[in-house]
């Protein structure tokens, strides 16, 4: 078994969502986070974009996808790339 870098677009539930606080959250929650950034979407709505690493097992990407959705504010996950590292 090896290991999967996933990349991610959190997209939270409204722009009143405090990005900062959901970021602090995840963080605190989600192990293997590598890289978070805000990605403006438009209209005072912004995403968080994660790049992280997991296990390399089957269904990598909807155990992830399970955990981002536990977290309050959060409304859609998107699973953008999921790589197999060498």
């Amino acid at each position: 078994m090896g290991e999967v870098v996933v990349i991610l677009k959190i997209m939270p539930e409204s722009p009143e969502v405090d990005i900062k606080k959901l970021q602090e959250e995840i963080k605190a929650k989600i192990p293997g986070i590598e890289d978070m950034k805000v990605e403006p979407i438009g209209f005072g709505l912004s995403a968080i974009k994660i790049a992280m690493i997991t296990q390399d097992e089957e269904g990598a990407g909807d155990k992830v996808e399970a955990l981002f959705s536990k977290i309050a504010g959060i409304e859609r996950v998107e699973i953008e790339t999921l790589n197999r590292m060498l």
